[in-house]
């Protein structure tokens, strides 16, 4: 864990700055760097006149190449570094745009006031930018569920698990992670399109998840108000949700918050009939969305803190 003071840097500049519209606007962002990448070989390789076989395969090489480059250019880079403090402060500025801490918190922020003042409107549009179901079809209850259950998972996979494998690898380990992640995000969809073209990418996503997301939701049940409950929800309802390990994150938020989460939803005009996560429990409302932020910010700062202690030792 000798790169665990660099990603508490990482975590904190975030915290303090983001990523700055004027230099989104200006750069740009690294995922949207690897996103052309792969834009590139999916229009280039992922032909619809071949046969399924070739376009898995194609997929499979697609994943490699832009993991090996990414992987690859973080080991460059951090090998020309000195050692030393200065190395871990570098690095962990190196390793900031990688992590989404404060802009999830701002995406989230942004939906729970106007839910808490009323206006479903604003609510429902700012909802729309965090997930993917249709917000004219959500009420109170449902822009409150959608807000938390992206929150829980986003933790994991915007957060805890680039900086879970920074922590081991430093650079190489988050640029190469988050070239997992992208590539899931892009192509690793079950449509028609992608279904063999993005099975390679699905599957390392969900293997390169597989300890953060079950980190993040023990993060969440120690904070918890009611461990016990927070804990039991987790340990019995994470392996009803469809992802292997978004339920994680999922199931532990909904019974610390003691709210129902997951459940039937519209995708594209049609319904997706998912299990509940903690049913049986309440629907959440808008103050919810408030405590999950909470949990979320204190369990963000004990995985910064658990950093920090690590590189002391």
């Amino acid at each position: 864990m000798g790169f665990a003071g660099a990603m508490a840097v990482a975590m904190a500049v975030d915290a303090l700055i983001g990523w700055p519209a004027w230099l989104f606007a200006r750069i740009g962002h690294p995922v949207t760097w690897l996103g052309r990448l792969i834009h590139l070989l999916d229009t280039g390789w992922n032909r619809a006149s071949d046969p399924p076989a070739l376009r898995r395969a194609a997929g499979v090489a697609a994943a490699v190449l832009v993991i090996a480059l990414a992987t690859a250019l973080g080991w460059g880079v951090q090998s020309a570094l000195a050692p030393g403090w200065l190395h871990v402060v570098v690095v962990g500025v190196l390793a900031w745009p990688l992590v989404a801490l404060r802009s999830l918190h701002d995406h989230v922020a942004a939906v729970a006031h106007p839910l808490v003042s009323g206006d479903i409107a604003a609510a429902r549009s700012a909802v729309a930018q965090i997930v993917g179901r249709d917000p004219a079809t959500l009420d109170d209850a449902g822009i409150a569920r959608a807000t938390i259950e992206s929150l829980a998972e986003n933790a994991s996979d915007g957060i805890v698990a680039p900086v879970f494998w920074g922590a081991l690898f430093g650079l190489p380990g988050i640029l190469g992670y988050k070239a997992v992640n992208t590539l899931d995000s892009m192509i690793g969809h079950r449509t028609e399109r992608h279904e063999a073209f993005g099975w390679a990418a699905a599957r390392i996503d969900d293997v390169a998840n597989l300890i953060p997301a079950r980190l993040t939701g023990v993060l969440f049940v120690l904070l918890a108000p009611n461990h016990s409950q927070a804990w039991s929800c987790m340990l019995r309802d994470a392996r009803r949700h469809r992802s292997p390990n978004a339920g994680w994150p999922e199931a532990a938020m909904a019974g610390a918050l003691g709210v129902r989460l997951s459940g039937p939803r519209f995708y594209h005009g049609s319904i997706a009939d998912e299990p509940w996560l903690n049913e049986g429990a309440r629907d959440p409302a808008a103050a919810d969305v408030l405590i999950g932020l909470k949990l979320y910010r204190y369990a963000m700062i004990l995985l910064a803190a658990a950093f920090v202690a690590l590189a002391l030792v």
